[in-house]
């Protein structure tokens, strides 16, 4: 059963920085777009940023540009987001999740493998 599982969470102080692991499990990430979303209490699942399988072609939310790099390790069969200059609106649980599609025009709804999580606290 394909199953993604995210690691990498933990606390942070503003300005800090984390990197978050995507690891795929009876699935072969290299063959899928990958998402990461997070989710913070009350809100609603908001997507952070994808990475495309083919051309690799990568899309951010506006909040996050410039600050985040997601990136393949294809050896490791792994997604990786590194997450720079972290701020306490960039709390919450973290996921990923797979699709097979290009990032480009994809629903959240559309993407399956969804893993339990990792959370993110940005607090001093």
């Amino acid at each position: 059963q394909a199953q993604l599982v995210e690691s990498g969470g933990g606390l942070v102080q503003p300005g800090g920085s984390l990197r978050l692991s995507c690891a795929g499990s009876g699935i072969t990430l290299d063959y899928y777009a990958i998402g990461w979303f997070r989710q913070a209490p009350g809100k609603e699942r908001e997507r952070v940023s994808c990475i495309s399988s083919r051309n690799g072609g990568t899309t951010y939310a506006d909040s996050v540009k410039g600050r985040f790099l997601i990136s393949r390790d294809n050896a490791k069969n792994t997604v990786l987001l590194q997450m720079n200059s972290l701020k306490p609106e960039d709390t919450g649980t973290y996921f990923c999740a797979a699709v097979a599609s290009p990032c480009v025009g994809v629903d959240i709804r559309d993407f399956g493998a969804w893993g339990q999580g990792t959370q993110v606290t940005v607090s001093s």
